[in-house]
């Protein structure tokens, strides 16, 4: 019997992407991640904690087409200003404005180049 306790060390994004070389380059140069590992049709990018992998899908519905329904992940950070101000200053599409919010969050939203979403938020 294995006495060690189960524990979850991690999770991965796995996002469709019309355009694989464009949406790399959007993750490194605009939010900041850095590519680990690519090969035909994929490309996996990390920052910290973040793991991205991004599969070129050329046909597939985009992510533009699902409005709402494209957020990918809420990703909790330290310094949530400074990470606000830094993508800022890269031009990225930020589609909720920093807040603070009744449930002692404060966060902020993006669109990437291809209509995914991502919510970042910082516990007040």
């Amino acid at each position: 019997m294995n006495n060690s306790a189960l524990e979850i060390i991690g999770s991965r994004y796995v996002l469709a992407v019309k355009d694989l070389p464009v949406s790399a380059k959007y993750y490194e140069e605009k939010l900041g991640l850095i590519s680990v590992w690519h090969g035909e049709g994929w490309h996996f990018l990390k920052r910290d904690s973040i793991f991205v992998m991004l599969g070129e899908c050329p046909d597939d519905r985009s992510a533009f087409e699902t409005k709402n329904h494209s957020y990918f992940a809420y990703i909790e950070v330290e310094g949530i200003d400074q990470l606000h101000d830094e993508y800022l200053k890269a031009g990225v599409d930020i589609i909720y404005p920093l807040k603070n919010k009744p449930w002692e969050q404060r966060e902020f939203g993006i669109q990437t180049v291809d209509g995914h979403r991502i919510m970042f938020g910082q516990k007040i």
